[in-house]
């Protein structure tokens, strides 16, 4: 994956090749140069860099300039969502992870298109992020319909699970938000299997229009409407650190 693919090398994009094996593809097809553009002029910007294994980030590091918030959300996809929570909370610094370059300049664009000044994009494999924040650091996070990997063989790779949700609780404040989606009745269970088995995390769903239905402040993405014209229902999850 160099020049032949891109118009730049991966060490371009992202300062350094990943730190973790990611799985799941990193590149689509070819992109168009105003994309090219936004990943070579913009993505240095706002890219946040990790430290070395074994220490930890300042959040005051992490925050852009007239903000005091830190919110995560993790495998962002096309960044609409992250875009327009951004643009709603101007004073959260909103930190995004997708390794997926394409989706990458595709929240590029948002930014430069809404002229945002409070995003932060990781490159890069989300674990090694949470292992580098300290506790506490993080208002709200999101993951919002991760690929569900069905395979048996293949579901180590889920990123929602039973290790995460624990760290996912140790870096949220109290009264912090966990959000999930998903759209896969087998990675729907197995994310409240994982959440549910953890103590510090509070279900606030009441009755089952709660999680049939997005919470007023959450945006349809095109991970949803995809969804929903394929005939899948799918489910939102709300939790909070007590």
């Amino acid at each position: 994956m160099g020049d032949h693919d891109t118009g730049m090398t991966l060490t371009d994009a992202c300062e350094g090749r990943p730190r973790r094996v990611l799985y799941g593809r990193r590149l689509g097809p070819r992109l168009k140069p105003n994309r090219r553009r936004l990943l070579e002029e913009s993505l240095p910007e706002v890219r946040l860099t990790l430290p070395a294994r074994g220490e930890r980030l300042e959040v005051a590091s992490l925050l852009r300039p007239g903000t005091d918030r830190l919110w995560l959300e993790i495998g962002f996809g096309g960044g609409e969502h992250l875009a327009f929570q951004a643009a709603a909370h101007p004073g959260v610094t909103h930190v995004g992870v997708e390794p997926y370059l394409n989706g990458v300049a595709s929240l590029l664009g948002e930014i430069e298109a809404r002229h945002l000044t409070n995003v932060r994009v990781l490159v890069d494999d989300a674990r090694l992020l949470l292992e580098a924040l300290p506790d506490g650091a993080l208002e709200r996070i999101a993951v919002l319909f991760p690929d569900p990997w069905p395979k048996l063989r293949h579901r180590k790779r889920r990123i929602v699970n039973r290790a995460t949700v624990a760290a996912f609780t140790r870096l949220l404040v109290p009264g912090g938000e966990l959000r999930l989606a998903s759209d896969d009745p087998g990675y729907l269970a197995w994310m409240l299997d994982a959440t549910l088995a953890e103590p510090r995390l509070v279900w606030l769903a009441e009755r089952a229009r709660d999680w049939r239905q997005r919470a007023d402040d959450w945006p349809e993405t095109r991970y949803e409407a995809k969804a929903k014209a394929a005939g899948r229902q799918p489910a939102f999850l709300r939790f909070r650190r007590v």
